[in-house]
């Protein structure tokens, strides 16, 4: 059995189709959304694949004004919460466009 020469034009073309596909998986994500909480729900934060906030809801029975504190710290609580979801959907996304190719650095 003959071994087929080694064709780099058909190497660059799958990597222009994965490129292509790549690009279209990350414009997917932009698209989804995801929801971090805390303080068991008084704050939500929801946020898009490509982290751009879309919302934050504060439960008037967190607004304390003698401890803002504690209500600045559930708002980081809970968009670095839906940062890490918005982070999964994205590796996700980039996953299935790779075709199940592990591909360092990219997810």
């Amino acid at each position: 059995m003959a071994d087929q020469p080694f064709d780099l034009n058909a190497m660059m073309q799958q990597a222009q189709r994965m490129q292509e596909e790549l690009l279209k998986a990350q414009e997917e994500a932009k698209q989804k959304t995801a929801e971090g909480a805390a303080g068991g729900g008084m704050v939500t934060v929801t946020i898009t694949g490509g982290l751009e906030v879309r919302r934050v809801k504060i439960d008037p029975a967190a607004v304390d004004p003698k401890d803002v504190g504690m209500l600045e710290d559930l708002v980081a609580a809970a968009v670095n919460q839906a940062i890490a979801k918005a982070q999964e959907l994205q590796a996700e996304a980039m996953r299935g466009a790779a075709g199940g190719l592990n591909i360092p650095g990219l997810f």
